[in-house]
């Protein structure tokens, strides 16, 4: 005879564990099914390059998406098994990640033959800016924002700098008051910078001109700003970038389709707009009793 409590343990515990991946599954679905709806407004290949960027927790420890070769993979991947006459927007949502892999993702989108567009609703920074740049026009929400591109050079677990800041601290206190491993990491610096310019004068002089083209890339990569710091709309016009200020709609009913990893207390909460209808209040007569 079977125990029933048992029964119901086993029950309880197939749910626990299928759950996540049905939930998955449906959440899938309906990003592909909006994927299929902006390719047949649009005539374009759509392809997502997302990242979360909020806090997971697991074992105490911070995890972060951020591009790398697996993300390279997949995107040269799609990009090649696009026909050569057919436009390709790539949806971008991303704080960076590895220079190699974002330098491949980008010269991959460079080469395809036809239109290319990236679409930025909310924010691309470091190596998702570098991609961007591949594109011939570049979509942003009105307050969406990209980032500069200064190398930054692990010099310890945990620890990065700026490729300008160091090579900017060795000329400051003289190549003869450092050590030689600061010398050394100069060195590396130093190279970053210029294989970086090198690859961004590439993917724009067609559109900006040699010039041009090589002004900007030292304005990204020269150690202006921080590395956090946001480039706007205006500002990346400013830097002779083709912005357009227009998203579909379907890309932000998309975004929402990439929650959390693992529920946690909302920081921002709202009652979505347009309100729902309300039935009319209806007042009870007061009752008068003797």
């Amino acid at each position: 005879m079977i125990d029933p409590i048992a029964l119901l343990f086993w029950l309880l515990l197939l749910v626990i564990v299928l759950e996540p991946q049905m939930r998955f599954r449906r959440i899938l679905g309906m990003r592909l099914s909006i994927l299929k709806r902006l390719e047949d407004k649009y005539r374009m290949r759509f392809i997502t390059l997302i990242h979360r960027q909020e806090r997971v927790s697991f074992l105490g420890i911070p995890l972060y998406r951020f591009i790398d070769i697996e993300d390279s993979e997949e995107v040269l991947r799609a990009i090649r098994t696009t026909p050569p006459d057919m436009p390709i927007a790539l949806i971008l949502h991303t704080p960076g990640g590895l220079v190699l892999a974002a330098a491949q993702i980008a010269q991959a989108l460079k080469s395809h033959p036809a239109k290319k567009i990236v679409i930025i609703p909310h924010y691309a920074m470091s190596g998702g800016t570098l991609i961007a740049l591949a594109a011939d026009e570049i979509w942003m929400d009105p307050h969406a924002v990209l980032g500069p591109l200064d190398p930054q050079l692990s010099i310890k677990p945990g620890l990065a700098v700026p490729a300008p800041s160091l090579l900017k601290v060795v000329k400051e206190k003289g190549p003869e008051k450092v050590s030689d491993e600061t010398l050394l990491l100069a060195d590396v610096a130093e190279k970053a910078i210029r294989q970086l310019q090198e690859l961004i004068v590439s993917l724009v002089k067609d559109r900006l001109g040699e010039e041009k083209a090589l002004k900007l890339a030292k304005r990204l990569t020269g150690g202006y700003w921080t590395h956090d710091y946001p480039i706007t709309v205006n500002k990346a016009r400013e830097l002779g970038l083709n912005i357009k200020t227009e998203i579909p709609p379907e890309v932000y009913e998309l975004m929402r389709l990439y929650p959390q990893a693992m529920p946690v207390r909302p920081g921002v909460e709202y009652i979505p707009y347009p309100y729902a209808p309300r039935l009319p209040h209806r007042v009870e007569p007061a009752k008068t009793s003797l």
